[in-house]
């Protein structure tokens, strides 16, 4: 790769993609993001002095700028991380999820369909266009079977719905223009650099506090946990040698159920502080990290079950995830427990404390 363009660049997945890739490949990089309250340019702090990476803080929705850098760069990439991703937030303010994950995605694909007409053929023809959705767009599983690339999509929340629609605006944009594009649909992501409002930080951040942990309903649903490095690798490795037109699902084979996932932190966080020895855990009187468990009302439309089928990705471009689950939850409890100042850093504004969110009552229309 010559060129790439990072959207969404300075959030979880991005930022960490953005260290992957700067490691693996001699590309230069453009990194575009919005700076809402989950796009933070501490996540590029270790990386932000490389002479090959450029940062721009703008909305893929704004169609001069994102214009202006197809026209600056010769981009012969383009990976689209930037999205409204939390399900709760996009239940109390679904606004949002339409004009960057909906609007922002066509926004970014018009760009690139008159970016790759202009451009002569060998450049065309390399270029790639990869859009980095989510297993939520294909709704709930029961007991049994798995999402495979060819399951019919049925969103449930306001946010899967977004990113479905950008998924059929990708695909649409490739059937129709030509755009070699690429979409990948991943299970949950774990690991450094996730803001605190997901349940992995958030669980670890509130054990170190003795605050209680909130579990949804019956704490049963079931989630397929990926690592976020060996999802990176995933991508670049889809974006590398994926067909264009192609889809792929990437999961990290490892279904847990919520509950099973807040007494592993719990267990994980006693090995590198023990709860005897932290003073919140002292002042509460508690002895044990999984004390701090508490059960609330469960989220509306909480689908029960995700559980992603990787075989395309594994059998057609040789990728499989490189970490279990118990050695990456180990060393994300590590990291947040070794990166304190990052944590209180990203939360600066004070506008989001590690309450719920997802419970406002909106009116009926």
């Amino acid at each position: 790769m010559a060129g790439m363009l990072v959207t969404g660049g300075a959030g979880f997945i991005g930022a960490n993609f953005v260290r992957y890739v700067l490691a693996q490949d001699p590309c230069d990089v453009v990194v575009l993001d919005k700076l809402t309250y989950a796009g933070n340019r501490e996540s590029l702090a270790d990386v932000a002095d490389d002479k090959r990476l450029r940062f721009v803080e703008g909305d893929i929705a704004d169609a001069e700028l994102v214009g202006r850098l197809f026209a600056e760069h010769r981009f012969d990439a383009v990976v689209n991380f930037a999205a409204e991703s939390h399900v709760d937030r996009s239940i109390d303010s679904p606004r949002p999820f339409v004009d960057t994950n909906i609007v922002g995605a066509f926004v970014l694909l018009d760009a690139a369909r008159a970016h790759v007409a202009q451009a002569p053929a060998t450049e065309a023809q390399g270029f790639r266009f990869l859009h980095v959705s989510t297993d939520e767009v294909y709704g709930s599983l029961g007991d049994d079977g798995l999402f495979t690339e060819e399951t019919p999509y049925a969103p449930n929340s306001p946010y899967a719905a977004s990113k479905a629609s950008a998924d059929h605006l990708v695909r649409a944009y490739h059937k129709t223009y030509g755009l070699p594009a690429l979409i990948t649909n991943c299970s949950n992501n774990y690991g450094p650099y996730q803001y605190p409002e997901k349940l992995i930080p958030l669980m670890i951040l509130n054990t170190t506090e003795a605050k209680p942990l909130p579990i949804y309903g019956d704490g049963l649903n079931v989630r397929d946990w990926l690592y976020v490095e060996d999802h990176c690798g995933g991508i670049l490795k889809v974006l590398r040698d994926g067909p264009a037109g192609r889809g792929f699902n990437i999961g990290g084979n490892a279904e847990k159920t919520n509950v099973e996932v807040v007494d592993a932190i719990c267990d994980a966080v006693e090995q590198h502080l023990p709860a005897a020895s932290n003073p919140a855990m002292q002042a509460a009187s508690l002895t044990n990290y999984r004390e701090l468990k508490t059960y609330v009302e469960d989220r509306k439309g909480h689908d029960r079950r995700y559980a992603i089928d990787a075989r395309r990705i594994r059998e057609e471009l040789g990728w499989k995830p490189r970490h279990g689950f118990e050695v990456g939850l180990t060393t994300t409890v590590r990291w947040y427990l070794d990166n304190r100042d990052w944590c209180e850093a990203v939360q600066h504004s004070g506008a989001y404390r590690r309450e719920r969110l997802g419970t406002k009552e909106r009116p009926a229309q």
